[in-house]
């Protein structure tokens, strides 16, 4: 099994567990089954949550416990692949269909996180995307273009406006506009809480122990103590869904990244801009609310052996450095250092939709960089394909049996 996570997290220290959700002890009949309590799951739920449709999610630990509460909590819609990479590689009108699917999931993240019960840390901030070297300042200026050409925000720096605004010296950057940063633990569990509110049920420490087809047509999910009859089922099982994303293309990697102790003074980092490279892999920050520095990348792509607490100290470290090497007046420590895994797609694409081979069962997998982003943009995806309003040239581009 996957070690999703090791090391300190941080987001789980932000908020109290208040609401504890029970085991499935019975035999219960749905709609829908969410089988997956991380962020693509709370996300399908609430959405659900405003239908008419019976729904109900498993997850076999605790909700917003798995991946997701290794997740930095940094809401772009820009892509590890840039808006003109996809355009060369699936088309002009996917690409950029895709790209503006993903701007509106941050907006339609804003209008539901207004809504929840509790905090969520949900804050607009703009990214600045820099040119790790001379050498990348001819493809910043291509995406610019093709940004601008679309309709996107985005604004063109050179270096001596890097300097300006910074205070550190970068070739070039874009300045993209319409990204946000959450508080991604807080987020699920307001997501959960609000969902069951409106009827949706929520069992934890509920494991999947086998699955049938019933003679209806109908799926039966047995679990330890009880099971479940349901019409559809979606599987937002995530990076644990490694069997499920391999027959489509998907691989696991593992990632790092820092929570420090709060900086005194963050005056000098303009609009708290989320930060990050044109490298690859790429180091990327970002600010908390309580004036902390969340740092992250260091990427491997084996998931082979086991991180030790030498390694995750020397990668702590290593993120400590390059933090200071964009601002080397702060003073702070890194307080939580852990290791994640992280899953991409063969195609820098998400793996939403029906299954190719089996009806009625359904994928949201947010692989890649943007894993909320993408969560938020299946789950509108799936609720419109169980109404039959969805698009289909749009869907396309995300199905999980895409060719």
């Amino acid at each position: 099994m996957t070690e999703l996570h090791s090391g300190k997290l941080y987001w789980p220290e932000t908020a109290e567990r208040t609401v504890e959700f029970p085991v499935l002890k019975e035999d219960i009949s749905c709609d829908v089954v969410i089988v997956g309590g991380g962020m693509a799951g709370a996300l399908c739920a609430e959405e659900l949550s405003h239908t008419q449709l019976k729904v109900a999610v498993i997850d076999k630990g605790e909700v917003g416990k798995g991946s997701s509460s290794a997740n930095t909590g940094l809401l772009q819609y820009s892509n590890d692949k840039m808006l003109h990479e996809f355009i060369e590689e699936i088309g002009e009108e996917k690409a950029v269909a895709f790209y503006k699917l993903c701007l509106e999931a941050v907006e339609e993240l804003q209008k539901v996180a207004g809504t929840l019960p509790g905090k969520v840390d949900f804050v607009r901030r703009p990214s600045l995307y820099y040119a790790s070297d001379e050498g990348d300042i001819e493809k910043l200026k291509k995406e610019y273009e093709a940004l601008t050409e679309h309709g996107f925000e985005v604004e063109y720096l050179d270096r001596d406006q890097i300097e300006e605004l910074y205070g550190f010296s970068k070739p070039a950057a874009l300045m993209t506009h319409g990204d946000a940063e959450v508080n991604p633990y807080r987020l699920i569990r307001s997501l959960f809480e609000s969902a069951e509110a409106r009827g949706v049920s929520i069992f934890e420490h509920t494991s999947l122990e086998h699955v049938q087809a019933t003679d209806e047509g109908k799926h039966l999910f047995y679990t330890t103590e009880g099971s479940i009859t349901a019409e559809k089922v979606i599987y937002c099982t995530g990076y644990e869904a490694m069997p499920l994303a391999e027959k489509f293309g998907g691989e696991l990697n593992r990632t790092y990244a820092i929570t420090t102790s709060p900086v005194e003074d963050l005056e000098s980092w303009i609009y708290r801009a989320m930060i990050w490279e044109t490298k690859r892999p790429y180091f990327y920050m970002r600010t908390t609310e309580d004036g902390r520095i969340i740092a992250g990348g260091l990427d491997e792509d084996k998931m082979d052996a086991d991180v030790s607490d030498e390694k995750l100290h020397d990668r702590g470290e290593r993120l400590i450095k390059r933090i200071k090497e964009h601002f080397p007046d702060y003073e702070f420590s890194a307080e939580y250092v852990w290791a994640a895994a992280f899953g991409e797609s063969e195609d820098g694409l998400p793996f939403i939709g029906e299954d190719p081979k089996e009806k009625g069962i359904y994928y949201c997998l947010g692989f890649g960089g943007n894993g909320t982003v993408y969560s938020k943009l299946g789950a509108k995806m799936l609720c419109e394909m169980f109404h039959d309003a969805h698009n289909p040239e749009e869907a396309a581009i995300v199905d999980p049996g895409r060719s």
